[in-house]
């Protein structure tokens, strides 16, 4: 499974003043650079019952309750917040544009991505349109972070073979960058009918629309992103997070073979991760929705029940669950930090413990004013 920050004084995130304006024209700027460590947040959308009270929220309330929650990340100063993309009965992110772009018109810093947008089993023409429209729409805050999904569902239900899990992604990913870099296309691949000149509109605001690649845990997938100069989004939700640092390497290695800067190959982190007033209060909140659901995906996919020791192990020093009070929460996304050989984004997923709305809150806030401006004081780039 698989998120982000913003700005309020800090220049170097996207808000109206950044925009390059002539009268009655918005002329096309570039993203922002990392000068520290973005904190932000993924959601999945997710509509599990309460793990305590068992009611399970309406549609309608679960997407009310979301804007809400991005436009709290944004007034409390995140960077990014990211909506997943699934389809099935526990997900309402089936189609992302559609709610960020409802989120865009609520808000004006936060960047607004996708988290991931499963590109392999999408048209990589509709996928451009469809966020060319969300960044105009948000004057510049607009990015896509493409992978593969770790669900099968979409695959028969768009008409595509699991076969082809891996060559619908670079193919796609080929023609999605095609579109970014002209607006004349000329391609041909195996899975898509050609283009032979066709234009793409509308063109978004940036100058380049950024597009990550999100990536788990596989080396020629690390690789892939490095080579062509791309952002990289990892999706750690388990084990240690320092055993990435070969595969990070391995990334950024491949970049620089590739004549890339490393201002290019930017590293972007997707943890599972929640903040409360107090450690023992962070875990007692997380843990019943998060045991919940990954021992629910667990029956799909053979792993064995969640445990609370399980649980546990994984909040410790070097588990991947970000899971405490403000201070332990800052002090341990400074250890991945330094053990990953330094990040530039980070994104909470905290919607996978179907937490009460109010404590979801209470979360944003507290990270975006107690553990971000820590990360902005100790993670600054040179």
């Amino acid at each position: 499974m698989h998120c982000k920050m913003s700005l309020m004084e800090y220049p170097s995130l996207p808000c109206e003043r950044d925009a390059i304006k002539t009268p009655g024209l918005l002329l096309p700027r570039s993203p922002p650079s990392l000068p520290f460590m973005q904190l932000g947040l993924d959601s999945f959308v997710a509509v599990r019952p309460d793990p305590v009270t068992g009611i399970s929220p309406t549609p309608v309330d679960r997407m009310r309750d979301l804007l809400e929650e991005v436009t709290t990340a944004d007034e409390v100063g995140l960077d990014a917040f990211g909506i997943g993309e699934h389809h099935r009965h526990d997900f309402l992110d089936s189609s992302p544009t559609v709610i960020l772009a409802a989120a865009a018109a609520r808000t004006k810093q936060i960047r607004l991505t996708s988290a991931v947008t499963v590109l392999s089993a999408a048209d990589p023409v509709r996928v451009f349109q469809d966020f060319a429209t969300l960044d105009l729409i948000s004057q510049g805050r607009a990015e896509i972070v493409a992978g593969r999904g770790s669900f099968t569902e979409s695959f028969p239900l768009f008409g595509h073979k699991l076969e082809d899990y891996d060559t619908l992604f670079t193919e796609k990913l080929d023609l999605l960058l095609k579109i970014r870099a002209n607006t004349k296309v000329t391609w041909s691949g195996r899975h898509r009918p050609a283009l032979t000149g066709q234009e793409v509109y509308p063109r978004p605001l940036q100058s380049q629309l950024p597009i990550w690649v999100g990536v788990g845990g596989t080396p020629k997938s690390f690789a892939r992103a490095g080579a062509l100069g791309l952002p990289l989004m990892v999706a750690i939700i388990g084990g240690e997070p320092h055993r990435f640092r070969p595969l990070i390497d391995h990334y950024r290695e491949a970049g620089e073979r590739a004549g890339h800067t490393p201002e290019k190959l930017k590293v972007g982190l997707h943890m599972l991760g929640y903040v409360a007033d107090t450690n023992q209060q962070a875990a007692d909140e997380f843990f019943p929705g998060y045991a919940r659901a990954f021992t629910e995906i667990g029956r799909e996919r053979g792993w064995p029940p969640v445990t609370r020791e399980h649980f546990d192990a994984l909040t410790g020093p070097t588990g991947a669950l970000i899971v405490g009070d403000a201070d332990h929460v800052a002090q341990k996304v400074k250890s991945i930090d330094k053990a990953l050989g330094g990040i530039d984004r980070l994104n909470f997923q905290m919607s996978v413990a179907s937490l009460p709305h109010s404590e979801t809150l209470h979360a944003i806030k507290l990270l975006g004013t107690q553990v971000a401006p820590q990360m902005r004081a100790t993670t600054a780039k040179p």
